[in-house]
């Protein structure tokens, strides 16, 4: 029998918990993980400790400003200058003064994509890409947007693009003998379209003196001489065609003729002009009076 005190003895094995705890410890995945933590605890103790003096956190808060500066200064982020590209004399030179960039600047104080929107507001510039070359420069490569015909308004003369978008102003319409006019409330939102009719008209280029826009809806046709072709809303290209070749034809529009209008296609009008009026009843009243005449 054993012993009456050998009950009140601790007993030498483990107990539950250690147990439990030690076997919990077998995986070594387990085991890094409590390093990690007892590690990541200790420092953060620590820093706390460290950072609870604000003596200590102004130095280290100066430190990490001196090293940031010291790294957006050296020189391998300092840009130089400013290379403009794709751009008319006139552009780069506005481009160049209307950045107010004092170099060298580091390029951690460039805002690329202010820059790029400011340059793409200019109306003459159609896109603008803005990065940072090697060797320091701040690289822009500019688009400019090009004028196709002049719009007369009633502020003047403008120059559009193939977007209907202004690029610039004339003063006299001479300076861009080059380019057809185009005129009419709303033509600008269909510059497209008359780039199309001034290409049908190419027989009637020397003649040709511009278009304007009826009515926010369709086109007529100005000619010298005063001569006036009034085109359809719908389909207006092959009316003028039409017109095109029946000049061709019998050299109609050598005549002395004021309007065509091609607005009801099956039944084309045209209007001679006042002179030619006359002419034609003077015509008509001399044969009458030679026809009573001969009778």
């Amino acid at each position: 029998m054993r012993p009456m005190n050998s009950f009140f003895l601790s007993d030498p094995g483990r107990s539950r918990l250690k147990y439990r705890l030690q076997r919990w410890l077998l995986t070594p995945l387990r085991r890094r993980i409590l390093i990690i933590a007892l590690f990541l605890v200790s420092a953060g103790a620590g820093a706390w400790v460290f950072l609870s003096d604000e003596t200590r956190l102004e130095s280290v808060h100066q430190l990490v400003v001196d090293l940031r500066s010291a790294i957006e200064q050296s020189p391998e982020f300092m840009v130089q200058l400013i290379s403009v590209d794709g751009a008319s004399p006139e552009v780069s030179r506005e481009i160049h003064e209307m950045l107010p960039l004092e170099f060298p600047i580091s390029s951690f104080d460039l805002d690329l994509d202010s820059i790029r929107e400011q340059i793409s507001a200019l109306s003459v510039v159609k896109e603008a890409r803005v990065r940072i070359r090697h060797r320091g420069i701040l690289q822009v490569d500019v688009t400019e947007r090009v004028a196709v015909v002049i719009w007369r308004t009633a502020e003047g003369l403008r120059l559009l693009d193939d977007e209907g978008e202004i690029t610039g102003s004339l003063q006299f319409r001479h300076e861009r003998p080059d380019l057809a006019i185009i005129a009419g409330f709303g033509a600008n939102a269909h510059v497209r379209e008359a780039l199309e009719l001034i290409s049908a008209a190419e027989p009637f280029r020397e003649r040709l003196r511009g278009l304007v826009r009826v009515g926010e809806r369709r086109w007529d046709v100005f000619l010298n001489r005063g001569q006036r072709i009034m085109l359809p809303a719908d389909e207006p290209i092959p009316a003028l065609e039409r017109v095109i070749a029946l000049s061709d034809a019998d050299d109609m529009m050598e005549r002395d003729l004021q309007l065509v209008d091609m607005r009801l296609s099956n039944r084309p009008t045209i209007r001679m002009s006042d002179q030619a009026v006359r002419a034609w009843w003077q015509i008509q009243e001399h044969n009458r009076s030679q026809l009573q005449r001969s009778n």
